[in-house]
């Protein structure tokens, strides 16, 4: 097998790949679910640094929209105000 990253050793990667392949599913799940609430998060602070002025409402409105797109974000929530 090739490594699939430049920074880290073949044999690490290797002993990643297996402790990956070991894990339960749940357990990938949950790493999985984290890293998503961990992004959201992420996505929040940037917007509210960008739009220090907007309400609770309108930073999810914003957030709708950055991860759904605007016409799904409209869809689902109506239009922006």
């Amino acid at each position: 097998m090739t490594a699939l990253y430049s920074d880290t050793h073949p044999k690490m990667e290797a002993l990643q790949i297996q402790a990956i392949r070991r894990m339960p599913a749940w357990k990938k799940i949950s790493i999985v679910d984290g890293l998503n609430e961990t992004v959201k998060t992420l996505a929040i602070s940037g917007i509210k640094q960008r739009h220090p002025a907007a309400t609770p409402k309108q930073v999810q409105r914003m957030l709708a929209e950055l991860m759904l797109g605007a016409e799904l974000a409209q869809k689902v929530y109506g239009r922006a105000r």
